[in-house]
């Protein structure tokens, strides 16, 4: 690589890292300059958790879902790396330390060649940023691993100066689970491939959401997660049960029981108050939550006995989150819910979603193109022409109140 294209490269993570204020946003955009300095396919930044010892991943580039893989420290590339503070490469450039192994294999991705490099700041290792296979083919050369180096060395100095918390790993429990899934439409003579290979886990009481440009196949993803849509190939787990081609029974009673939808139309009914629209759906629910408690958690006791025609947008679409409330799901599923809102109103409607999944435990998954509410997620799961592009865990999501568009 010559020189000018280093500079650049360093200029633009240097850039990435001080103009963002939020730890979470500074580390995702190091990854971003990192792989894309160094074209490559996928890519990790992995923090030392001192009080368990082990590697938490924490932002991730390419198809592969790592969220839930923790590395014991000193083991395989990335634990090697944060161990001795020593670059691991593949194949190995000579003069430097390796090691067989790296999450990316375990993953299912085999790497034909990588870099790992530590995170070292003025006192200790914690963590490491490993990239793998180059776009065009070949192999990472000597000054690309330099490179590399110094743009870790930046990343460390941002954490150190931002400050770090990481949270105990929690024991998680997958909820649904998509391994390879694809989907195929036929258009004409030709064959539209909307998704191109999904791996990913959504766990139990996370918020996650899901960005991407129109066409990229977030919706197509949702819908296949909501018993909508079905895959061409692959295996769509619904709590250890395979669910790719559900029964009819199968499927009506996973829509009825265990999912709540909300959209961007509130979809009411016009001649029922919003307390007969939410009651209407408890009736026909298994076990649904008391109709009272529902309108508690959306803060509509003082608008229960109006119709739809009485009501704001944000009002129409607080009733319609307590529609999807009611039914006491496990998860719900949010396809641009504050799409047609003003700021203030879609920030209402985004502290209720707060709210359901710290006070009821409910699994959310959003849609959205709004990359402010990310901030507020667990997880934000980046897609680009129907595959994940990025998973970033946020390491101190914000509240509602604390964002804005």
């Amino acid at each position: 690589m010559k020189n000018n294209n280093q500079t650049a490269a360093m200029y633009q993570i240097m850039m990435n890292l001080l103009e963002v204020e939020n730890l979470d946003e500074a580390l995702s955009a190091a990854l971003d300059s990192i792989t894309g300095s160094l074209r490559s396919e996928m890519g990790a930044i992995w923090l030392l958790n001192e009080a368990s010892n082990k590697l938490q991943c924490m932002f991730s580039q390419g198809e592969a879902d790592l969220s839930d893989i923790v590395v014991e420290n000193g083991v395989g590339a990335e634990g090697h790396a944060t161990f001795t503070g020593e670059s691991v490469t593949k194949p190995q450039i000579e003069g430097t330390a390796g090691t067989d192994g790296c999450i990316f294999d375990e993953a299912g991705y085999k790497t034909e060649t990588l870099l790992c490099v530590p995170l070292n700041t003025a006192k200790k290792y914690i963590g490491c940023v490993i990239v793998a296979n180059k776009t065009e083919g070949g192999h990472y050369t000597a000054e690309e691993l330099d490179l590399m180096e110094k743009m870790a060395a930046l990343a460390a100095m941002t954490i150190e100066e931002k400050g770090l918390y990481i949270p105990a790993e929690k024991e998680k429990k997958v909820m649904i689970s998509l391994r390879d899934i694809t989907k195929e439409y036929q258009s004409g003579d030709s064959v539209l491939k909307v998704l191109r290979g999904i791996n990913l886990d959504i766990y139990e009481n996370e918020f996650v959401v899901v960005l991407g440009e129109s066409g990229c196949g977030k919706s197509t993803m949702m819908n296949i997660i909501g018993g909508m849509d079905f895959p061409t190939s692959g295996t769509l787990t619904i709590e250890g049960k395979d669910f790719s081609h559900p029964t009819e029974k199968d499927l009506t009673q996973y829509r009825r029981d265990y999912l709540g939808f909300i959209f961007q139309s509130y979809n009411l009914m016009p001649n029922l108050t919003a307390r007969e629209n939410i009651q209407f759906i408890a009736e026909i629910s298994k076990d649904p939550l008391p109709v009272d408690e529902a309108v508690r958690l959306v803060g509509l006791e003082q608008r229960a006995g109006n119709y739809p025609s009485q009501m704001s947008g944000g009002q129409q679409q607080r009733v319609s989150i307590a529609r999807a409330l009611v039914k006491n799901p496990k998860m719900i599923l949010a396809d641009e819910p504050t799409a047609a809102l003003d700021f203030q109103t879609g920030q209402e409607v985004l502290r209720v979603i707060e709210r359901i999944v710290k006070e009821k435990g409910t699994t959310v998954i959003m849609i959205t193109h709004n990359v402010e509410i990310a901030k507020m997620a667990d997880r934000v799961v980046r897609l680009r022409s129907g595959k994940i592009s990025s998973i970033k865990t946020n390491i101190s999501p914000l509240s509602a109140d604390e964002i804005s568009w």
